[in-house]
């Protein structure tokens, strides 16, 4: 069966940004709209919420220990034993059309989020580097969304959702910088709108399609579609891979704006979900600021 299981029913809102931490087999994932980080410690089967002061759009793992945050207006560090929080800087303050969305750290440390704008081309994609300063990579976004590093660490794959495309950029591990933007994958009608991805070892990228019920494998090579999976909920937000051996995907997904008779018929939309692969995926990289 091409059936993920549902894992954790929390309802979230408009859960996001899966990050597994392979050193204490954790997954983190956030609820936007919810204005909360959610962490489940596998072994121990323990969920704990965290509940902050704006959305929060993504998170990543700290190497010196705690999190990195991409709110509403900018980047922020996360203690989670105080549950303190320390601003960096407020990148988007003066645009309050404007929020960070999705974002990832790169293999070599430093931190790339977009923005989500409400209106069309008016967002823009940042790299926070290791020595917390901010630069516009690029700008012309509406809805910066999944990102993912090639295996050979040559290559960022990119989504401006509203495009219904993924890009592949020249990647350059030294500077950090992004050239040679060009179209590789052109989503199929019909299975919603590409949201957050991942990547796996054998270099095949994985999409999570929002207002498709599902999660897609592709070739960004040839652009072919290889294998989908169904998810019993229809905002499909975003995926990772964690688990001992790397293989286990994990799914976030939303009920925003859902009907009552819409939620009949997925009740577990909002919730986590868990499909078994055989296919092993790539580590999530840490902010080494």
């Amino acid at each position: 069966m091409n059936s993920a299981t549902c894992v954790q029913d929390l309802k979230s809102d408009l859960g996001e940004g899966p990050v597994w931490n392979e050193k204490k087999q954790t997954l983190y994932w956030v609820d936007i709209n919810g204005q909360k980080i959610h962490k489940w410690k596998m072994k121990q089967d323990q969920q704990i919420a965290y509940h902050l002061p704006e959305k929060v759009g993504c998170l990543a793992i700290r190497e010196q220990g705690g999190l990195l945050l991409a709110m509403e207006n900018g980047f922020y560090f996360f203690d989670e034993s105080t549950e303190e929080l320390t601003a960096i800087n407020d990148t988007e303050e003066s645009l309050s059309y404007n929020r960070f969305n999705d974002g990832k750290p790169d293999p070599v440390g430093r931190f790339y989020a977009g923005t989500i704008s409400s209106t069309k081309g008016n967002a823009s994609f940042y790299c926070l580097d290791k020595n917390l300063k901010t630069s516009r990579m690029f700008s012309g976004v509406t809805n910066s969304n999944g990102l993912a590093w090639s295996p050979d660490e040559t290559k960022l794959y990119y989504i401006d959702t509203p495009t219904k495309k993924v890009t592949v950029h020249d990647y350059d591990p030294s500077t950090g910088k992004l050239t040679n933007g060009v179209t590789c994958i052109t989503v199929p009608e019909g299975i919603g709108k590409p949201d957050g991805m991942t990547i796996d070892e054998e270099g095949m990228v994985w999409i999570a399609f929002f207002g498709g019920s599902c999660v897609g494998r592709f070739n960004p090579q040839s652009g072919e579609w290889l294998k989908k999976i169904d998810i019993p909920a229809s905002q499909v937000t975003s995926c990772t891979f964690g688990g001992t051996d790397l293989q286990t995907l994990y799914i976030t997904t939303a009920r925003k704006d859902l009907t009552e008779a819409d939620l009949d018929k997925e009740p577990l939309a909002g919730g986590l979900f868990a499909y078994n692969t055989n296919i092993r995926g790539m580590p999530s990289y840490r902010f080494k600021g």
